[in-house]
């Protein structure tokens, strides 16, 4: 029996309907912590993958309390990755709540070995990411991966795009585990956002090597350390690495002490943290507050609302709030950072 012309233009229509249903349940479903780890996700798995990232824009992961529906997000995910380093301790409670068995990286695996290499005497720490794998680690300080239990390293290591590149690495292998079927598209789109990564990496050195060398700047939570190493400027804040303590008063007392002696000469907020610190930082130093950092979480629109974005958009405020009058931002390098 032939259809009518508008049943058949319906059944055609239904069918259009289906297939974006139909894609995205062929694509990967990957659920990440948090967005930083998400964008990068997207980057290296394009259109052959469907990210859901527990915690969002301009939200702190730090202090995030899972949901039920966390966990079976996870149970029903191809691929589950997370930062580690301690970074986000409720997420490897909640993949154990969720019974998830499939394949799970950790994106700082190897970011260890690679920062005791750079500190061992000139390594340049960033050649090795392309071709990292599991065994990178080598054996040296290795009995702490199992539980991702890293003591007090930096979790942050995203603010050094170096690392960065670590990261790209290990979500790239974690997909192609995932789905072997499009190794080749993740390995090319890795590699261009590998190239994309190192050029922007250049463009930091250039904007920050117009600050002074010895600057400090003050931001709400320790999570600058990484950017301090890779580009030459000190970071000093109220809270450690993570924002779950507030600061006592002591310490905010011996902060306002430091800023007196030392060269600081502004102060920033960060998006997904209380201002009210650095306010009133400002308010009982008389420094001004220069503008906002990105450190944890992307921003929700405009440029800072992907990785590379963000780390511009948080160069580019730095440079604007505390580089010399004039300077051509070029040629300064061996100041600012470990050299390529």
């Amino acid at each position: 029996m032939r259809l009518s012309r508008p049943f058949a233009l319906l059944a055609g229509l239904s069918t259009l309907l289906a297939l974006p249903a139909a894609l995205a349940a062929e694509r990967v479903q990957v659920v990440t912590s948090f967005s930083i780890l998400a964008d990068m996700i997207e980057n290296v798995g394009g259109e052959h993958v469907e990210v859901t990232a527990l915690v969002g824009p301009d939200s702190d992961a730090h202090v995030y309390s899972p949901r039920p529906t966390d966990a079976r997000a996870l149970a029903e995910a191809d691929l589950v990755v997370f930062n580690g380093l301690q970074f986000e301790g409720w997420m490897e409670r909640l993949i154990d709540a969720s019974d998830f068995a499939g394949p799970l990286v950790v994106a700082t695996d190897g970011i260890e070995a690679q920062l005791t290499a750079a500190e061992a005497g000139g390594h340049d720490d960033h050649d090795d990411a392309e071709d990292h794998g599991h065994e990178a680690h080598g054996d040296e300080g290795n009995e702490a991966h199992d539980g991702h239990d890293h003591g007090d390293i930096d979790p942050h290591a995203w603010q050094d795009l170096g690392m960065g590149q670590l990261y790209v690495a290990n979500i790239r292998d974690g997909l192609i585990e995932a789905d072997p079927d499009n190794s080749d598209a993740y390995r090319a789109s890795a590699e261009r956002y590998l190239e994309e990564i190192a050029a922007t990496d250049i463009e930091l050195r250039e904007l920050l090597g117009g600050i002074p060398a010895g600057t400090s700047v003050i931001t709400g939570h320790d999570s600058f350390g990484h950017f301090a190493r890779a580009y030459g400027l000190a970071f000093l804040s109220p809270q450690g690495l993570s924002t779950e303590a507030e600061p006592s008063a002591a310490n905010m007392a011996r902060l306002i002490d430091v800023i007196r002696e030392e060269n600081v000469r502004a102060l920033f907020h960060e998006n997904m943290t209380s201002p009210a610190m650095i306010d009133q930082l400002a308010e009982e130093t008389g420094l001004s507050v220069a503008g906002t950092l990105y450190a944890d979480a992307l921003a929700s629109e405009g440029e800072a609302s992907s990785w590379l974005g963000m780390m511009r958009h948080n160069a580019r405020t730095l440079h604007d709030a505390l580089a010399e009058p004039g300077h051509d931002d070029h040629g300064h390098d061996d100041d600012h950072g470990h050299s390529h």
